[in-house]
């Protein structure tokens, strides 16, 4: 699904322009950007957390050529999805 998607969905059920639709999905997303890369976890209730992880130096291989790197330090996000998500996707499977 995309950006666009979701405003679409938005102006359908509750009946904004698409235009507001689509400002209301940018400034959730900016508010969930901006918490991210201040390193705050983003918690959506029924639907899951975003959980920003720092990671440390390692080694690693350059595939093409073989020799050893040092990969740096970084911050990822990942995704859990919450038990009420997971039931659902469960009985969808069904």
């Amino acid at each position: 699904m995309t950006k666009a998607e979701i405003a679409k969905a938005i102006h359908e059920r509750v009946g904004l322009t698409k235009k507001e639709s689509s400002q209301i999905v940018e400034s959730v997303l900016s508010e969930i950007r901006q918490s991210l890369e201040k390193g705050e976890n983003v918690k959506l209730s029924g639907f899951g957390h975003f959980i920003v992880r720092k990671k440390h130096a390692r080694r690693g291989r350059n595939p093409k050529t073989g020799s050893d790197i040092t990969i740096g330090p970084r911050s990822v996000v990942t995704f859990r999805a919450s038990p009420l998500l997971k039931n659902k996707l469960h009985e969808a499977d069904e």
